[in-house]
């Protein structure tokens, strides 16, 4: 049996749906679904919840990663350790599925490969149509470049303690985990000879990333990052790089106790403090719960402080919300995200709240 692995976080219910209507219409039933809630927002999470129930091969998981940024390699490093099947297909819920693709699954298995598959993109309007599946008009095909959609042999996985946690936000844990598993001496194979999965349009995260602070979590130039990462992973001939605790997430009880803490430091946007925080308060704190909640000094909206800036005189260096946003992410990524965190930024946009457990 193969166990077919969904990542999901706030998305629309209908894609899910159309997803797994194409799987309830498989010649062959041998698979099961390990559908992966990242931290959805808790009312829409019910609802996805209530619709996964409908399909009896499909289980509901909800990991309480809300107030963390998103994170495709933990989301699946949890499945890896989890599931009981022997191999998995690394699925994503804007794929709409060919009735034959679960039987060229099974047909393809081996122990020693990794197969991928080419898939069909659909335009925005085209998304929005119930159809069958050879009635879809494709915009584009993808190459080989494009390494997502891919059938493991679930102990390879294991073996080099799963895709690199580094890769947050958007971008390169797949081709990373390509890399480093034909490092292990896994064959690689694209399959193209028929075109077995159509992907609903979204905006990317690159569309979505703006240069001001939003609620949605992001980090100015990740994807840029994730490529400098998987490049040097490539070159140091990487195999294994994950601590012991890969696949280890947030629990319930750590959430919650990191989403009622009351005792907080505020600390005002000023460099020096916010640079004081991230080298010396945070990688020093210990055996407890550190929280921040950071907000732009009042001095800095004056008439007093701008005459004094634009006659040269001395005032305080600041940091925007958005730099200190993305200083913060990027510590938190290369440092400390195997903690029990939390990371919210405030509707009003005027402050950012940060909890870490250590």
């Amino acid at each position: 049996m193969i166990t077919i692995l969904y990542t999901y976080r706030n998305r629309n219910l209908e894609r899910i749906k159309r997803s797994l209507d194409s799987l309830k219409k498989q010649s062959n039933q041998n698979f099961e679904v390990l559908f992966i809630d990242y931290g959805s927002e808790q009312d829409l999470a019910l609802k996805v919840k209530e619709l996964i129930a409908n399909y009896n091969f499909a289980k509901y998981q909800y990991l309480f990663t809300q107030y963390q940024p998103w994170n495709k390699s933990k989301a699946l490093n949890y499945a890896v350790k989890t599931i009981n099947t022997d191999f998995c297909f690394n699925a994503d819920v804007d794929m709409i599925f060919h009735p034959e693709f679960t039987a060229v699954l099974e047909k393809n298995k081996d122990i020693n490969k990794l197969i991928y598959f080419q898939v069909g993109f659909l335009s925005e309007e085209e998304s929005t149509k119930d159809l069958n599946f050879d009635d879809y008009k494709i915009k584009f095909l993808t190459n080989e470049e494009a390494t997502g959609m891919t059938l493991f042999p679930v102990q390879k996985l294991r073996d080099i303690k799963g895709f690199d946690e580094f890769f947050h936000f958007w971008g390169s844990e797949d081709t990373d985990i390509h890399n480093r598993l034909k490092k292990l001496g896994c064959e690689i194979e694209f399959y193209k000879s028929k075109l077995l999965m159509l992907h609903q349009w979204h905006k990317n995260y690159r569309q979505r990333e703006t240069q001001k602070l939003n609620l949605e979590l992001q980090l100015s130039r990740v994807v840029e990052l994730n490529s400098i990462h998987l490049k040097y992973n490539a070159e140091n001939e990487k195999v294994i790089v994950n601590s012991q605790k890969w696949g280890e997430l947030i629990s319930e009880s750590d959430f919650i106790e990191l989403e009622t803490f009351k005792d907080e430091v505020i600390l005002k946007n000023e460099s020096d403090v916010i640079d004081h925080f991230l080298f010396v308060q945070l990688p020093n704190f210990q055996n407890g719960i550190l929280s921040v909640r950071f907000i732009q000094d009042d001095f800095q909206s004056t008439l007093k402080y701008k005459i004094k800036k634009a006659t040269g005189k001395k005032v305080p260096n600041y940091y925007s919300l958005k730099e200190i946003n993305d200083k913060v992410l990027l510590h938190i990524i290369s440092f400390y995200h195997t903690h029990p965190y939390f990371y919210k930024i405030s509707k009003d946009l005027k402050s950012i709240t940060f909890r870490i457990k250590k």
